[in-house]
């Protein structure tokens, strides 16, 4: 029984992290730390042991795993701004400079594990795979990407962000629900579809076409409609409420 107990309040203290991270990115969906504390939360859940294990399952991902491929520094803006246009290495310097982003900015992990590895590479390469699935950074574009994230890893910080931002939405923004729907139906099924991007070496293929690399990982965005287009741009953001 004393067993019993102790683990249930082990379980309880590894909920504060998320329900302090679940809180917070009601109240701010733009707060990045508040997505870091939900994943430390979830971290010991079965569900996030089983991502590791939905990886491995593709050999060109566990052979990166294995493998503990990371970028070794921050990418160099002012060469990948030098590159042509239509370039995976020009078009993720778009990103960053028109958005004012930093590069950098996330949440390292020091990398013991196997799962630390793909958590760490997953937000290594967020922009990047912002980048490649033509999503802008909008509130609605970065719940296309966690959808994306489930499609593709099962990832369970992903899909606690989406189901929030439908909460947040349905409360404070119904008009956008539909938008918001067809954007997580559009992630997800991309990432079902497309290879897989944890097992990409992007910053060994900065100067490739971006077409090329779409091409390559089975990728095709011709579905993505106007009005999807407009609720990925960043500036679509101000028609929400707060």
């Amino acid at each position: 029984m004393a067993k019993f107990h102790e683990e249930r309040h082990e379980e309880h203290v590894r909920l504060i992290p998320t329900l302090k991270g679940v809180v917070g990115m009601l109240r701010n969906p733009e707060g990045t730390m508040s997505i870091y504390d939900i994943e430390d939360g979830l971290r010991d859940l079965e569900a996030t042991n089983l991502v590791e294990e939905h990886a491995k399952s593709h050999p060109e991902v566990a052979a990166i795993i294995e493998e503990r491929y990371l970028a070794s520094k921050t990418p160099d803006l002012q060469v990948l701004g030098t590159l042509d246009e239509g370039t995976l290495g020009k078009t993720f310097w778009h990103h960053i400079e028109d958005h004012g982003f930093d590069p950098d900015y996330f949440k390292k992990i020091d990398v013991k594990t196997d799962l630390d590895y793909i958590l760490m590479r997953v937000r290594q390469t967020h922009d990047l795979w912002h980048v490649v699935l033509g999503i802008g950074p909008s509130r609605i574009g970065e719940l296309a990407i966690k959808a994306f994230e489930l499609g593709q890893l099962r990832r369970p910080m992903a899909a606690v962000l989406v189901s929030g931002g439908i909460i947040r939405c349905m409360m404070k923004d119904p008009d956008r629900l539909a938008d918001l729907l067809d954007a997580i139906h559009f992630g997800y099924s991309k990432g079902e579809q497309s290879k897989p991007f944890l097992a990409q070496k992007w910053e060994l293929g900065w100067d490739r076409p971006l077409d090329e690399w779409r091409a390559e990982l089975g990728l095709d965005l011709t579905d993505m409609t106007p009005s999807m287009k407009k609720s990925f741009a960043y500036d679509s953001d101000a028609e929400w409420h707060d």
